[in-house]
């Protein structure tokens, strides 16, 4: 579905990924891990051709996209959610879901998505008629995630959907991950909670300094000393 070869991307001096390749097969969860700077953002938003300047194939769905325009991505069936929400907070939550489908001409089937993301996370239709900038930070990640998923995607990526959340708001952002996953959608995971991320990821990547240095099986590398001691040293000591 998605694969990327040999990607560089640099930003004025700083060479922020590094021959950077994998792929991303459909149906399934794939997870980015790697610490705070390791360039994991920097890979989501060359793919979501939010980068100008870059090297390397991406390739969506058989068609290279790399130097498309963001919006012709999405009309692809890529779309992200990124890091910080980035709602619109004066907007209600109605509205801010309506930009996620702008590109759209199908009203009954966007009428559609809409329940599913009502159903999905039932307190944003609570929460119908609020301003986004009136929602608790869990509240906002949901109608970031619910906003991505209006435009109906092929391929989902997440970027930190579980920062700054309650470990009981994160577990509950997982499994809605693991659900969207089973009703379809192939997911792009970024995340710093490396254990959440591979405990829910059929694969994974591990990114330092820019470069991959190790994937697998999300299972396998979640059992892997080097993973552990890098990632999941408080869980493994508390274990």
């Amino acid at each position: 579905m998605l694969q990327l070869t040999d990607v560089h991307v640099r930003y004025g001096g700083i060479h922020a990924a590094k021959g950077v390749s994998m792929r991303v097969a459909p149906g399934g969860i794939v997870t980015l891990i790697g610490a705070n700077g390791a360039g994991k953002s920097t890979i989501l938003r060359a793919i979501a051709g939010l980068v100008p300047q870059r090297t390397g194939s991406i390739v969506f769905m058989g068609k290279e996209i790399s130097g498309m325009r963001t919006h012709d991505i999405v009309k692809l069936g890529l779309t992200m959610a990124p890091e910080g929400r980035k709602i619109f907070p004066n907007l209600t939550v109605r509205e801010n879901l309506a930009l996620g489908s702008y590109s759209r001409t199908d009203k009954a089937a966007v009428a559609q998505d809409e329940e599913r993301v009502f159903r999905l996370f039932p307190r944003l239709k609570e929460r119908i008629s609020q301003p986004g900038g009136t929602l608790s930070g869990g509240e906002q990640q949901m109608l970031a995630v619910g906003r991505a998923l209006m435009s109906r995607p092929k391929l989902l990526m997440l970027d930190e959907p579980s920062l700054g959340l309650a470990p009981v708001l994160t577990q509950e952002i997982f499994e809605i991950i693991k659900t969207i996953r089973e009703e379809g959608t192939t997911i792009l995971l970024i995340e710093q909670n490396a254990f959440g991320a591979l405990s829910i990821a059929d694969y994974g990547y591990v990114l330092e300094n820019g470069r991959i240095t190790m994937e697998g099986p999300g299972q396998k590398l979640l059992g892997n000393p080097a993973v552990q001691r890098a990632y999941l040293g408080a869980r493994v000591g508390a274990g």
